[in-house]
């Protein structure tokens, strides 16, 4: 008894301290994050920085250092690839966890899961390959290099995300739901469409703010097919560069300690925040779902 006892305070000390350090791993990014990035507001105003049109650090006469454009590409990309990822999401989630026969079930799980294991970057050589010469021929384009490629592919990577979490949340609704909207006479689909959903929607939305977060941080995929432009883009059928491909294509050019640096560091201090505060309310909204069927 005492042995076991120790057992689970050893236990008990060792999930603490993980727990502990990743919370400090993460204060020691953000750390990191802000006192490089912070410098290049010595030198750059943060109207400019966060209203400026055009990043162009290299020029000789007048650098910019406007991020707008860059922040509207990761944008258009997240909103774009959330349009194509949410609803086929969701719809295979519901039917996963609804319609599918345990046979259908157990081949497609493996097959999402899969798709989640591709690395982005290969995932961004088919879209170079195969997606955007499509999109040209299908829309009369000189590139098929633009924002609708990006998001394509970003909403892919997104589906298993949405459609994993998505299904547990169905899953693991009281079954009385179902009973209870079956005996009153409803069809299949009315008691998906009027109970279920409805009843689980708290915890849809958290499954998409994940997407939201996994496609803001996105980078190889959307650095291979979005066309890489500087320029503020106008439609999904131009040429983007969001914030995350621009870190990655210029910090290996840059001088360390330089403006330039700096300036990069900001940018990526931006997308953390952002990402922090998409992460931060799906996990209040999972918990708020959590406490709500809690029996």
């Amino acid at each position: 008894m005492i042995k076991k006892k120790y057992k689970e305070l050893f236990a008990e000390k060792i999930f603490f301290c993980a727990g502990i350090s990743a919370v400090l791993i993460l204060l020691a990014i953000f750390i990191y994050l802000f006192t490089i990035g912070i410098h290049s507001f010595s030198q750059i105003s943060f109207g400019e920085f966060f209203f400026g049109r055009l990043w162009n650090p290299s020029s000789y006469d007048a650098p910019k250092w406007g991020i707008l454009s860059l922040f509207a590409g990761t944008l258009m990309v997240t909103f774009g690839s959330l349009l194509i990822a949410v609803p086929l999401g969701i719809a295979g989630a519901i039917y996963l966890a609804e319609i599918a026969s345990s046979r259908s079930r157990e081949i497609l799980k493996p097959i999402i899961d899969m798709i989640a294991g591709i690395p982005s970057v290969v995932l961004g050589l088919i879209g170079l390959l195969f997606l955007s010469p499509l999109i040209a021929k299908i829309f009369g384009l000189s590139t098929g290099l633009n924002a609708l490629s990006a998001s394509i592919m970003v909403a892919i990577m997104l589906l298993p995300t949405i459609i994993s979490i998505s299904e547990d949340v169905l899953t693991s609704l009281p079954k009385e739901f179902r009973e209870a909207s079956l005996a009153l006479g409803a069809t299949r689909w009315q008691m998906i469409r009027m109970t279920l959903i409805p009843a689980a929607l708290s915890g849809l939305f958290a499954a998409i703010m994940l997407g939201v977060g996994r496609a803001v941080g996105e980078t190889m995929a959307v650095l291979i097919v979005a066309g890489n432009s500087l320029a503020m883009p106008n439609s999904y059928f131009d040429p983007v560069r969001p914030m995350t491909a621009n870190i990655a294509i210029e910090i290996k050019e840059v001088v360390k300690g330089s403006v330039h640096y700096e300036a990069l560091f900001a940018i990526g201090l931006v997308l953390f925040i952002m990402t922090f505060i998409v992460n931060l309310l799906a996990d209040i909204i999972i918990e708020k779902y959590v406490r709500k069927y809690r029996w």
